[in-house]
């Protein structure tokens, strides 16, 4: 099916060539698609709704990578791509081809398009032959040779590139060799809801009179929760009606592996500390309307991610704009979306420093305070209205052929927050002090980027 961009569109369930209003555009919106609980189906379903709610004058027709025999429906796809099948891209791609479509708009992660770093994805765009978009979640710093191809391939096929990264910019430019021209910087889309809710909300959850630290996303090793159970005793110690909620679903692929094991021995690391009664788990991968409640309860919001190439967290762009402070490390969407005070970057992998952040807020609540306003004002740069507008204006400039050497949302016209701040530390550079200087270079494994890295 496909969402259309005004009442002179009718639906159409085959997606065919349909007439469009004058001045009207539509895209093929390509990735994983809801209901398939991944960061990219979220982020894929999230450009078709807010293209819905916001720009009536965009079309969109969703292809959903997955396997067809996964038995999950697709209520809302023209097609569902197989991405383990040749012939089933090219079915797509003819598909597309026909359907009266201006242009395609292709989310890329190595992992989905495929086994071998989803080398599928080459052929694929090699038979589409409207104007291209990719939004590339992640952009290597050492990438394989393989990797390096594949992507040099894509820029060779692309119309405008997409990504929500400066630093994913700069490496697509200087190490890639992407002309400047196409690549368009679009951040991470937030909703709007409003400041100041949350004693209500932590009302509705059981959770009043209680310091909630919280972590939401696929579980597996790469996300460093290790390090915040390490973390509690000293943060308990000093703070005790401190709880902290690890929200989400163990990751499929390692459940496919090894079922619940890794869920079982971060258990048992709270066990051992003595802090598991200070630990509330959410076994589910939540839908968003839920995950925006329960990420309101909390006074922080913590990212303690490996991975320090991860250009991309959805939770942390959706923590943000709800005004949550943040403890993260600095992976690189935590370094620029966190760069104007809306959190506290600690080393990676160190206990002793999430337990100094988070205790340094959870003793100075003005600090917190001013913190969580900060994190509100700039997250208003990223609400829903803004990045619609944004992905409308990418899509108009690759059918027109316009020239965008960055793409960003306009400033969203509000007064600044007034704030009193009484904390010297409020107005010092929010990154936690590293013993060494950090170097943001290859991860030696990068675990399930597909699912893992884009929500959570």
């Amino acid at each position: 099916m496909s969402r259309v961009a005004g009442p002179a569109v009718p639906l159409a369930a085959d997606c065919e060539q349909h007439t469009m209003p004058a001045q009207s555009v539509r895209v093929a919106l390509i990735g994983t698609f809801a209901p398939r609980k991944c960061g990219i189906a979220t982020f894929t379903t999230d450009i078709f709704e807010q293209l819905g709610n916001y720009c009536p004058d965009v079309a969109v027709d969703v292809y959903a990578l997955d396997d067809p025999n996964s038995g999950t429906e697709y209520k809302q796809a023209c097609e569902v791509v197989d991405p383990n099948k040749d012939e089933s891209y090219r079915r797509a791609a003819h598909r597309i081809n026909r359907s009266g479509a201006d242009c395609a708009w292709i989310q890329h992660e190595f992992g989905i398009f495929g086994p071998n770093e989803g080398a599928a994805i080459c052929g694929f765009v090699d038979e589409i032959t409207l104007p291209l978009i990719f939004t590339l979640h992640t952009v290597l710093t050492d990438p394989s040779p393989h990797q390096f191809q594949i992507i040099r391939h894509l820029i060779g096929r692309a119309t405008r590139i997409m990504v929500m990264s400066h630093q994913g910019r700069n490496l697509l430019v200087e190490k890639y060799g992407a002309p400047a021209e196409i690549v368009d910087i679009i951040p991470h889309g937030a909703p709007d809801r409003p400041f100041g809710r949350q004693e209500t909300l932590k009302e509705a959850f059981g959770l009043v009179g209680q310091n909630v630290l919280m972590t939401f996303g696929l579980l597996g090793p790469g996300k460093g929760l290790e390090s915040v159970i390490a973390a509690l005793p000293a943060i308990v110690e000093r703070h005790p009606n401190t709880l902290y909620r690890i929200v989400g679903a163990t990751h499929p692929t390692l459940i496919a592996a090894e079922g619940e094991r890794y869920r079982r021995h971060l258990e048992a690391q709270a066990r051992e500390l003595g802090v598991e009664k200070h630990i509330e788990w959410d076994d589910r991968f939540l839908e968003t309307p839920e995950l925006l409640n329960q990420l309101e309860t909390c006074d922080i919001y913590v990212t303690p991610y490996l991975n320090l190439q991860q250009s991309t967290s959805g939770t942390l762009s959706y923590a943000v704009a709800l005004g949550r402070a943040v403890v993260s490390t600095p992976y690189v969407h935590a370094r620029e979306l966190l760069a104007d005070g809306a959190g506290v970057l600690v080393e990676p992998n160190s206990s002793a420093a999430l337990a100094e952040a988070v205790n340094g807020l959870l003793d100075d609540r003005e600090w917190l305070s001013a913190m969580q306003r900060r994190a509100y004002r700039i997250g208003r740069t990223t609400i829903w209205p803004q990045f619609a507008r944004a992905g409308a204006k990418l899509i108009r400039s690759a059918v027109n052929g316009r020239n965008l050497a960055e793409v960003s949302p306009p400033a969203f016209a509000m007064q600044p927050v007034t704030q009193t701040v009484s904390s010297p530390q409020a107005l010092q550079p929010t990154w936690h002090d590293l013993s060494t200087p950090l170097i943001v270079g290859r991860m030696e494994e990068i675990n399930d980027r597909a699912d893992d890295a884009r929500l959570g």
